[in-house]
């Protein structure tokens, strides 16, 4: 069989090396389709779903959260299982689906789902997914360097401006953004000046709501125009809110101001973001999303913040604080050097064993192309390129070399035996 397909091979020679052009242009194509990546993505099928419910313990969110969400979720066709964890304030449930299964198709079984559970849950508590990335989707990690900027007004220009920027950027799922502080308005209540005016947290809290809002009325004309209605009643201050009225006491009205103080400050902090041991940092982390090219991706996002960096204010710049295309870069840089230096090593035995360069030109052809064809196969059944699959390719190319060399080697056994029967017996050639 193999000696026929050696004889098909040569009396067709010119059809062999179009196939082998084809299969060499149709792999450096693949090249360029296939993602890159320097992790391989070895993580579960999952969908999470995430619900907070802030100042609640981790018992009564496991009893009013987690546990109607995690027996609702159960059903759902392709589901290979089913993960809650309950915490102070929030909720996390893990959806594990099959592998082959689509997970945008997922997602929306899940979300259709949690319209039914949404009615067995606490009033004002809303779950929502999570973003459609993987365990290995942390792609790109920054921080701000504003050494005139305050915390607070970092995370401020963080989550109003730079955030919405480079979420999008195609391919990001999510900009999650770290470090500094929330600002609120924080209400400090006198217990003893509230009991004395006679008034519970709870009025005060509904008072507070109820004067945060604007209202629309109807529309009248009056000569010839047309006039809308509106009240305006968002807080923009502090004074707005310690001039909220609660009610009166003897005749005489009792605002916000005279049972407590209104201040800013921070919200709750679960933890911080150091750079280098040198002080608290504000910065994001950049979520890819599933079956997306990480280094397009990083690419892209670097270009736009050189684009918002231009809106910044004054003396405020982006550092990096992880990038993995410098690791990516790495591992292809890696492979180019192993088919460089197994080129140049095959040449350099070929030519000294056998003094035949056409001999090295034969093996040298292969490794390129048996590589291109590497790639043709990762694309096809769906593989990165990463650190795993490029590593198999460059101990595989050592296998080709060791293959090319045998079959010259035997090539010139049997043409050193031929010409020996020839000489032998040069009547019978």
């Amino acid at each position: 069989m193999v000696q026929k397909i050696i004889e098909l091979a040569l009396r067709n020679r010119l059809v062999v090396l179009l196939l082998a052009g084809g299969l060499f242009a149709y792999g450096v194509f693949s090249i360029g389709k296939n993602p890159i990546d320097a992790i391989p993505d070895l993580s579960e099928n999952q969908v999470i779903v995430f619900t907070e419910w802030m100042g609640r313990s981790p018992q009564v969110i496991e009893d009013q959260v987690t546990y109607p969400l995690v027996s609702n979720l159960q059903g759902i066709p392709h589901i290979r299982n089913i993960r809650g964890s309950s915490m102070f304030g929030m909720s996390f449930v893990y959806v594990i689906f099959e592998d082959n299964t689509d997970i945008y198709w997922a997602r929306t079984r899940v979300l259709e789902r949690l319209n039914y559970a949404q009615r067995l849950l606490p009033q004002g508590v809303t779950p929502s997914l999570g973003p459609d990335g993987t365990g290995v989707g942390h792609i790109f990690w920054y921080h701000l360097d504003a050494p005139k900027m305050d915390l607070g007004e970092q995370r401020a220009l963080q989550d109003w401006y730079i955030k919405f920027a480079l979420q999008t950027v195609p391919g990001v799922a999510e900009v999650a953004s770290f470090g500094g502080f929330e600002k609120q308005y924080q209400l400090v209540i006198d217990p003893v000046k509230l009991q004395f005016y006679n008034f519970t947290l709870m009025d005060v809290m509904n008072k507070v709501k109820a004067n945060n809002n604007d209202v629309g009325g109807r529309k009248f004309e009056m000569a010839d125009m047309a006039y809308i209605i509106r009240g305006l009643g968002y807080i923009q201050n502090k004074a707005d809110i310690e001039n909220i009225a609660l009610g009166n006491y003897n005749g005489i009205p009792v605002r916000l101001r005279d049972i407590g103080t209104v201040q800013m400050g921070g919200d709750l902090r679960l933890g911080i973001f150091d750079a280098d041991g040198k002080g608290e940092v504000v910065g994001g982390i950049v979520v890819m999303r599933y079956n997306e090219n990480a280094n397009t991706v990083i690419h892209a996002i670097k270009e736009r913040m050189k684009e918002v960096e231009k809106g910044l204010p004054e003396g405020v710049r982006f550092k990096t604080s992880y990038d993995r295309s410098t690791l990516i870069q790495e591992a292809v840089e890696s492979v180019k050097g192993t088919l460089y230096e197994e080129m140049i090593a095959v040449s350099i035995v070929v030519l000294i064993f056998l003094f035949h360069w056409r001999s090295a030109v034969v093996i040298l052809i292969q490794l390129p192309i048996s590589v291109a064809a590497g790639f043709i196969f990762l694309e096809m059944f769906g593989i990165s390129s990463n650190i795993m699959s490029l590593t198999g390719i460059a101990l595989a190319i050592g296998v080709v070399v060791d293959d090319g060399i045998v079959m010259v080697e035997n090539a010139y056994r049997h043409i050193s035996e031929a010409q020996t029967k020839k000489l032998e017996n040069p009547d019978n050639a």
